[in-house]
């Protein structure tokens, strides 16, 4: 696992107690099923185009919140955000609980964990 710096951790940790998580099998059973639920990549645009999970949009940490009224102008609609680990996804889906988002999960593990698992991605 990735070590980053402590403050950014404990910002992390923080966020993470109000926002709720769920695993890659998680999504993966749900993808795997054809449940209908917005997946959404919060990574760089560079990683994005490098490679992200099947149906996924890209709406990055630093536009998420000016950008996702917009898109899901709905604050019931399931969002469903990961990130390359599972720290970035966090921070943006407490910041979209903040704005009123009721139904937004972050993927604990993020990209990396997903493919680590071995499971399908798309470029």
């Amino acid at each position: 696992m990735k070590h980053h710096n402590p403050r950014f951790e404990s910002l992390v940790d923080e966020a993470r107690a109000r926002v709720r998580e769920c695993t890659v099998e998680d999504v993966w059973a749900r993808i795997s099923e054809g449940e209908t639920f917005h997946l959404i990549d919060v990574r760089e645009e560079s990683e994005f185009a490098n490679g992200h999970l099947p149906r996924a949009k890209h709406l990055g940490k630093g536009i998420i919140e000016r950008d996702v009224e917009t898109e899901y102008p709905d604050t019931a609609t399931e969002l469903v955000l990961y990130c390359g680990g599972g720290y970035r996804s966090v921070l943006a889906a407490d910041n979209l609980r903040r704005m009123g988002y009721t139904n937004v999960i972050s993927m604990d593990g993020g990209y990396r964990g997903w493919t680590e698992a071995g499971h399908p991605t798309e470029s």
